[in-house]
């Protein structure tokens, strides 16, 4: 974080001293002389318990939603919402700098298409990312506080789960060009219809300088259907529809990634570029062509942009295709949505198994679906009957899913508890298969504890590690015993 003075960097939430702040701080173990640390309440940990040690260790400013014993006053900044607190500050300190910057959001392939947003931009400059999957109220602002003067381009990804989020997401961080993925179903619970998640993600228009680029998904249902200010400029790209600007042919497999025509459509004029990117699926596609657009239409040339999409890397445990023991393992744990396990499958069933191999499908409950929760799993266990040789449904919703995947005649196997799913895979996975694994992280994480040739399992740093061969499965929890409860106050499904 470069130095800015408190007055500044706190202008909006409290009259402050011109003194320099260098980090803004969240974990106390972080603090550092100079900085700001911000208390959040949890249902674990009260970050406010903490308050007085950060102020001793030379936190500038406490800001905390209530007074603090040993915080003196003139250094104890008091607000209602410390979320609200961290986007104030970001938003001021956005002002310093001026990089082109692209918004990512979406109900599906938010994460991919911010990494090829960074493989694009990372051709042309210096180039910020949010990390992993840090899109809400505290991510973002620390993504915004890691901006320098060298930052020529950045990507910030947002996520939500309720109206109004995205607005105060995007109003601090004022990016040059924004992205909507797709309108799907994850949040229904929250928000009641596709159309009002529509409405959510459409404000992200409220941060967008006049005549941005706004780069929609064209195969979408309901984005065409979308009230776009007139003050945008839309960009539509997509893989079936003939009117978008930019489209994708020519789709085909090239070893562990895909292989497309990208055709660009720009006044008039046609470009053509031979792309090949490092990703299975057509929904990767879908998100490279997203990245290309947005980067094209803030002015960074073509044809370097189309080639910088094979040097996207994947993160986390977002379609890692490994290989251990004769097994492909397909790691893919993180949110699900119908969406997103449809195109999971798909992945699945056009991977040919080895000699004697099946295609195994590793499913968990998807989340916040609201009255679309049953339904979802239904349709999704129908999918997985088309894709693949064996469905392994876990959690209590995919009851529901093991059902309609057994009634299309595929084999299944339905596990209430965690262990179990490794116990199986464990006594059944042989050489030659090709396992599925897509849930929400939660569901399969602090699955058990042990050593074998196929499971291995330990705590790193404030996350329960548990290995099936080189297949992860992760729990945000701070100790393994923590992990062995799903229910754990600990675990709850990242924003999407």
């Amino acid at each position: 974080m470069k130095p800015m003075n408190a007055n500044e960097l706190l202008a909006g939430l409290a009259l402050a001293r011109p003194v320099p702040i260098t980090a803004v701080v969240t974990d106390s173990r972080k603090v550092q002389p100079g900085c700001i640390f911000v208390c959040f309440p949890g249902e674990r940990v009260d970050g406010h318990d903490y308050a007085a040690k950060a102020y001793q260790a030379g936190a500038e400013y406490v800001i905390a939603n209530h007074p603090v014993e040993g915080v003196p006053e003139d250094h104890l900044v008091i607000c209602e919402s410390s979320y609200l607190a961290m986007i104030r500050m970001a938003s001021n300190y956005r002002t310093l700098f001026s990089p082109l910057m692209i918004g990512v959001t979406g109900s599906v392939g938010k994460t991919t298409t911010k990494e090829f947003c960074y493989a694009v931009l990372s051709a042309f400059g210096n180039t910020l990312k949010t990390e992993g999957n840090q899109n809400n109220e505290i991510g973002l602002p620390n993504t915004l506080f890691r901006l320098e003067d060298t930052t020529q381009y950045a990507v910030v990804e947002m996520g939500m789960s309720h109206l109004g989020e995205i607005a105060r997401l995007v109003r601090a961080a004022r990016p040059s060009a924004g992205i909507i993925t797709m309108i799907g179903v994850s949040h229904l619970e929250n928000l009641g219809t596709r159309e009002n998640i529509l409405k959510a993600k459409m404000e992200i228009c409220q941060g967008l300088p006049d005549g941005a680029p706004l780069v929609l998904n064209a195969d979408d249902d309901l984005l065409p259907t979308a009230q776009i200010p007139g003050r945008l400029r839309p960009v539509w790209f997509g893989i079936r529809s003939s009117s978008a600007d930019v489209r994708a042919i020519n789709i085909h497999t090239v070893g562990e990634g895909t292989g497309f025509t990208l055709v660009d459509n720009v006044d008039g004029e046609t470009y053509e570029f031979s792309v090949t990117i490092p990703t299975a699926g057509v929904h990767t596609v879908y998100d490279a062509l997203a990245a290309y657009t947005a980067a094209t239409r803030l002015g960074l040339e073509r044809a370097r942009a189309a080639r910088a999409l094979a040097s996207y890397q994947t993160t986390g445990m977002r379609q890692n295709i490994v290989q251990h023991g004769g097994v492909t393992f397909i790691e893919d744990c993180y949110n699900a949505s119908p969406d997103s396990m449809k195109a999971a499958l798909q992945i699945l069933h056009d991977r040919q198994p080895g000699p004697g191999g099946r295609r195994i499908a590793v499913l968990g409950d998807m989340l916040e679906l609201g009255a679309a929760s049953e339904p979802g799993h239904r349709q999704t266990g129908k999918w997985a009957a088309d894709a693949a040789d064996l469905l392994v449904a876990y959690g209590p919703l995919s009851a529901a899913m093991a059902e309609a995947a057994r009634q299309k005649g595929l084999q299944t196997i339905h596990c209430q508890a965690a262990e179990e799913v490794v116990e199986y895979l464990r006594q059944n996975v042989r050489s030659g298969d090709v396992v599925l694994a897509k849930a929400i992280i939660a569901y399969f994480g602090g699955i058990s504890h042990g050593n074998d040739r196929f499971l291995d399992a330990g705590c790193r740093g404030n996350r329960c590690v548990c290995r099936y061969g080189t297949f992860r499965l992760f729990c945000n929890s701070g100790t393994a015993q923590a992990a062995l409860r799903p229910d754990h106050p600990g675990i709850r499904p990242d924003l999407a």
